[in-house]
């Protein structure tokens, strides 16, 4: 059986400017912004600590809170592009080239099965070792997704690894219909946004359980071609491979 892994680094940009300042994400108050397009220009990011004062990802500067103080970074592209690269690097000392697919400057899938056997470590473990290296040599923490394919490794990073402890999140078809069927917004989902939801709302269909309980014929009536991943997705299959 195959094992992927999805890892993203977490709040990227506000993490480098943290690492640059010497100072912790997870306690420090900062927002990567450029203030002189006004209060209403969008935070590029925003650190954890920020997160957990209720503040969101890419809001606007207004939407902050009035008593949070923090520091403001200016964007520096150039820079978190740097940190990428030297974090790819350390993945290359784990894993070949031809088993990583970088998806962003902050998130990567990496094929795990040839080398669960190499490491004698389950894919857990190994993911974790990447995670510890990317820590120790740059500073930034990540999180990460484990699935017995790409679609469950993503859903796994972007809901489950949110619900538990230690931020690394673990799905098979199994247990992703027990944990990400009635998972609602569906907007949550990996490649659903605003507007497919929309559409599957015109059927009351608002989680994978519903898509994968409709009528194929209506879904490819609706989406025609598309359908497809939504039905693959639904009951947590994904063909693709790296």
């Amino acid at each position: 059986m195959s094992v992927y892994a999805c890892i993203d680094l977490k709040s990227f940009y506000a993490s480098v400017e943290c690492v640059e300042r010497g100072r912790d994400p997870f306690t420090t108050n900062l927002v990567v912004a450029d203030p002189s397009r006004g209060r209403g220009a969008i935070c590029l990011a925003v650190t954890p600590a920020m997160k957990e004062q209720g503040v969101k990802n890419r809001c606007r500067i207004f939407e902050i809170p009035g008593q949070i103080r923090y520091i403001t970074a200016m964007p520096r592209m150039k820079k978190y592009m740097e940190y990428s690269a030297r974090i790819y690097a350390i993945y290359l000392k784990f894993i070949s080239p031809s088993d990583i697919q970088v998806y962003s400057i902050d998130e990567c899938f990496i094929d795990l099965t040839p080398y669960l056997a190499l490491y004698h470590k389950t894919p857990k473990e190994t993911v974790v070792m990447m995670m510890d290296a990317v820590y120790k040599e740059t500073g930034i923490c990540a999180t990460g997704g484990i699935g017995t394919n790409l679609f469950l490794a993503k859903v796994a990073l972007d809901i489950t690894a949110k619900h538990v402890p230690d931020h690394i999140g673990i799905l098979n078809q199994s247990t992703f219909r027990k944990k990400i069927w009635h998972h609602r917004p569906i907007t949550d989902i990996w490649n659903i946004g605003r507007g497919i939801a929309t559409r599957l709302e015109r059927y009351n269909v608002h989680d994978l359980y519903g898509v994968a309980h409709l009528d194929e014929s209506l879904l490819y009536q609706e989406f025609g071609k598309n359908a497809e991943y939504l039905i693959d997705h639904a009951h947590g299959v994904e063909p693709c491979t790296i």
